[in-house]
């Protein structure tokens, strides 16, 4: 039998709605998000893909891309930063530190020399241009 109830599902959504406020969970019990978490909006012109993709919360240092053909791989490092103050008690954190990453594959080769990045409020900005594949070229024969 493979259907097992995660803790933070079932039970958290049966005290949310029993008692909202109620139920406190554990510090630092939730899992890192699955790569899928990492949610991207693909689009294709003539010339090239831009992507945008989310990753609230993570310095732009901590962002790490590389493209290889037609595969764009996204790789980013989160980083939770606790801080306790006197008379202070923590009661949630849903804060966390870990490696996400998500790999992808376009339909055509990407021009890696050409391709830029920006980061600006929590979106990834990737304009991915096409490698341009030069014509067949014709042989003499001799």
């Amino acid at each position: 039998m493979n259907s097992l109830v995660t803790r933070g599902s079932l039970f958290d959504d049966f005290f949310k709605d029993i008692a909202p406020g109620f139920y406190v969970r554990p510090l630092h019990g939730d899992n890192l998000p699955s790569p899928s978490q990492i949610k991207v909006d693909v689009k294709e012109t003539e010339g090239g893909y831009t992507v945008q993709a989310e990753v609230p919360g993570v310095a732009k240092e901590d962002i790490h891309v590389s493209l290889e053909g037609n595969v764009v791989s996204l790789r980013a490092e989160v980083r939770q930063h606790d801080e306790k103050r006197e008379g202070e008690k923590v009661l949630r954190s849903e804060r966390y530190f870990g490696a996400v990453a998500r790999s992808f594959q376009l339909p055509a080769d990407v021009d890696a020399a050409q391709a830029k990045a920006k980061y600006d409020n929590g979106v990834l900005t990737l304009n991915l241009p096409k490698k341009v594949n030069k014509a067949a070229q014709r042989l003499n024969i001799e």
